[in-house]
């Protein structure tokens, strides 16, 4: 079978009908292509842990998507530095529109959500249309009202009738004017962070039409769509050119080690009420409504941690969205500069710190056990928390640089959490 659906039936799915989508990645040959599945846990690695919560609410998914490859071609070049591709040096149409898409879902409330997100996500990232776009934007602007009576649809605006005129004064070129009109060029192609905003909105508007605990229920979500630029197209993990998409609202975490040094690069930012993105675009509402708890955390309105995120419907009138932050960044080298990419949840970013998690995925043989070694760590500081971790290696995978520079930190906090166990143990 070349497909499987990545749906189960859940609560909040049961009434979607989810597209298929492909679980292998191809690479080339003199003959032809192979065939890897995505799911071999020597390809990539996922693991999780309860902690101490009675529900696992985190989930993560693994998929390898079809996009248009003129798309993709049309977000390259749109990029800050734009990069030429040449879509048709991959080698096939196929291996052109092959994207390996890697999430982790971190749930609130119920894991109802973040399950949602983990069966239908990739599927809804294939299937949305530009053609969704101005009656989504009305039913989300209709529905929450509030904060975004005044949004006019955030990276999606071009498509709908609040689009600025071709050339008008707010920067704008001609080809970001609306797509409405007639014609094939490049004003009717979406970019990867339109497509990857509309499945963010269109998953929230489902999640919130279907089920109703997701009024006070919610989850946060890293998603990294890996897509070869080597002609022909090799798979990401073999690629020497390659883009990194990360599509991110809350505080999940996607984190890049780089091989000569083995030193972290933060692919993400929380999305907490006082970061300084955060803050700009929740100004209008009233500073008021940051409010710290009995543990000194901000909180917006005083409840809410994460002003991005899917569901938490009762707090979208006071400005909490789904729109993702959206970057994307070029590998492009003889030498593979990076070795790996990992996502994971704040059960763990709230104990060890991004460099920590690096370290303690060099050296392992293999991504499970890279993701198993941090998720115990995290289970011998004392965890809490659900923690899920996601190992995806790069070409750089298993020559990584520089040295272990957190292990002695490690050991020693490691140490005091045995000796507190012990002292915990005589009471």
């Amino acid at each position: 079978m070349l497909h499987r659906s990545i749906a189960r039936a859940s609560p909040a799915s049961s009434s979607v009908q989810v597209r298929r989508v492909h679980d292998f990645v191809r690479g080339p040959t003199p003959g032809g292509t192979y065939k890897i599945p995505l799911n071999n846990p020597k390809i990539v690695g996922v693991y999780s842990s309860r902690g101490n919560r009675e529900y696992q609410e985190d989930a993560a998914s693994v998929a390898s998507l079809q996009l248009d490859p003129v798309e993709l071609q049309y977000t390259l070049s749109k990029l800050r530095q734009p990069y030429r591709w040449d879509p048709s040096a991959a080698g096939s149409d196929f291996l052109a529109s092959q994207v390996a898409a890697f999430g982790i879902y971190d749930g609130h409330g119920g894991r109802q959500v973040s399950s949602y997100l983990k069966d239908n996500l990739a599927g809804l990232i294939e299937s949305v249309s530009s053609s969704e776009i101005p009656d989504l934007v009305d039913w989300t602007k209709e529905r929450h009202a509030g904060y975004f009576k005044r949004w006019r649809g955030g990276a999606l605006q071009r498509w709908t009738k609040y689009a600025p005129p071709a050339g008008g004064g707010n920067g704008e070129s001609s080809n970001s004017s609306s797509a409405g009109g007639s014609g094939n060029g490049p004003e009717k192609v979406m970019t990867l962070e339109e497509r990857l905003t509309l499945a963010f909105l269109q998953a929230d508007k489902k999640i919130l039409v279907e089920n109703e605990k997701a009024q006070r229920c919610g989850s946060t979500a890293s998603l990294a769509l890996l897509q070869s630029l080597d002609g022909p197209a090799q798979p990401y993990w073999a690629a020497q050119k390659l883009a990194i998409t990360i599509a991110h609202c809350g505080d999940t975490r996607a984190l890049l080690c780089h091989r000569p040094t083995g030193q972290v690069i933060p692919l993400t930012e929380k999305h907490h009420a006082e970061s300084r993105v955060e803050a700009a675009r929740l100004r209008r509402m009233g500073a008021d409504l940051l409010v710290s708890d009995s543990f000194g955390e901000s909180r917006w309105m005083g409840v809410v941690e994460n002003t991005r995120g899917f569901g938490d419907g009762e707090w979208k009138p006071s400005g909490v969205t789904v729109e993702p932050d959206v970057n994307t960044r070029i590998i492009d080298g003889e030498c593979p500069d990076h070795a790996y990419l990992i996502l994971v949840t704040d059960g763990l970013t709230s104990l060890i710190s991004d460099q920590e998690i690096i370290d303690l995925a060099r050296q392992s043989f293999d991504p499970t056990r890279a993701a198993r070694t941090i998720v115990h760590f995290a289970e011998d500081l004392g965890a809490q928390d659900n923690c899920t971790c996601v190992v995806v290696p790069l070409a750089g995978w298993g020559d990584v640089g520089g040295s272990d520079t957190t292990r002695e930190r490690r050991e020693y906090r490691r140490r005091g959490m045995e000796g507190m166990n012990t002292r915990m143990q005589r009471m």
